[in-house]
């Protein structure tokens, strides 16, 4: 796994030829789960996928899931949400990090690019969006919102690059 700035991976992915083109997968990582959403093809939409058990006591049984995703959807690479907070070190960030490098060691997922993306309030607008739906079942709301969140990090990066790349031609 090799970590690159946000709009390198998207230069990357559609520097590719069409045939070697692929999609990015967006991580919510939480302790017990990582929600995950999936990109178009286009690469400029979003949607809810799984979620994955953290198998913290087995980390090359969590890289081989992600390897085989890889395979199965043509991933190319990986949005993974961090807390960014100026202000003071997120010990969620260092959950993600953790989850991460632990994965990087496996070996199994060379040659995957990532890149972290804010997801400060993720989880928390899904949760108000959530609410009016009264999902009383604490497991099925909470991978619900593990997806969704996934979802809200992804497009909010799809959104951010998009714009980017349109500015960029617009300008040249």
């Amino acid at each position: 796994m090799r970590h690159v700035k946000p709009l390198q991976l998207f230069q990357d992915l559609t520097n590719s030829t069409h045939t070697q083109r692929g999609r990015l997968l967006g991580l919510d990582v939480g302790e017990k789960y990582v929600g995950l959403a999936l990109s178009d093809f286009d690469n400029k939409i979003a949607s809810p996928f799984s979620v994955l058990v953290r198998k913290k006591s087995n980390i090359s049984l969590m890289a081989s899931d992600f390897a085989n995703l890889i395979s199965k959807y043509s991933l190319k690479g990986f949005v993974v949400g961090l807390p960014f907070d100026k202000h003071r070190v997120s010990c969620d960030a260092g959950l993600v990090k953790v989850l991460i490098n632990n994965l990087s060691r496996t070996k199994m997922l060379e040659g995957v690019e990532y890149t972290y993306w804010n997801e400060c309030f993720t989880s928390k607008n899904v949760e108000l969006l959530l609410k009016p739906l009264n999902l009383n079942h604490p497991v099925l709301s909470k991978t619900i919102l593990d997806k969704f969140a996934a979802v809200g990090i992804l497009q909010g990066y799809l959104d951010f690059v998009n714009r980017k790349m349109k500015l960029t031609v617009r300008n040249s």
